[in-house]
């Protein structure tokens, strides 16, 4: 299996290029939302290591959300440039699956920030997803996991909540879900709130 996964939906910068058996995962924590400056160089740099060419991938990954918009719509952009040149198929990940994928132990609460003591949200056992991706305030959170689920992110937005490795949870879901990939149309941002300049229309 050949691919290159990309997450851009945060503040983290995640790419990855899988050659076989050969693993490439890079990932700048803090990139102060600069994924479009630091994109392409963060790709030729994995493509490289991983001795891959674009052309040479079986399909490319994003992550379409939710998170940052304007982070969302540069991976999307990025992916379906490099399927329509390539002629390969797209496979869409969500914030979620790179957060449960890391981790598949038990019922996990797969969080995302939302800003504001909010989160998004998605309950998961296994690789089945049991509660589906909501945005949720703090107290329906805490409702979930006062049902069993253990609470995960990017990183401990509270107490409570374990921190787990999303740049290998993305590996592992783009091999997990390899054949769902289809074409670079079918790439849809999942967005499940308006953004804060819809809002305040």
């Amino acid at each position: 299996m050949k691919f290159l996964a990309i997450d851009t939906s945060g503040k983290a910068l995640a790419v990855a290029a899988v050659n076989g058996e050969r693993e490439i995962v890079s990932c700048r924590e803090d990139c102060a939302m600069q994924h479009s400056v630091l994109l392409m160089d963060e790709i030729d740099g994995a493509l490289r290591a991983a001795g891959l060419t674009p052309g040479e991938c079986d399909f490319f990954a994003c992550v379409v959300g939710p998170g940052s918009f304007t982070g969302i719509r540069i991976g999307i952009a990025t992916v379906k440039g490099l399927c329509l040149a390539c002629g390969k198929k797209a496979l869409a990940l969500t914030s979620f699956d790179t957060l449960a994928y890391a981790d598949r132990s038990g019922k996990r609460l797969c969080l995302v920030d939302a800003g504001h003591g909010n989160c998004y949200a998605c309950g998961y056992d296994g690789s089945d997803i049991l509660l589906p991706p909501a945005f949720c305030t703090r107290g329906e959170v805490d409702a979930a996991v006062a049902q069993g689920f253990s609470p995960v992110a990017h990183t401990a937005l509270f107490e409570g909540v374990r921190a787990v490795d999303a740049a290998q949870g993305l590996v592992n879901a783009a091999r997990a879900k390899a054949g769902e990939a289809d074409g670079a149309h079918a790439l849809e941002a999942l967005y499940l709130r308006k953004s804060s300049a819809e809002e305040k229309r």
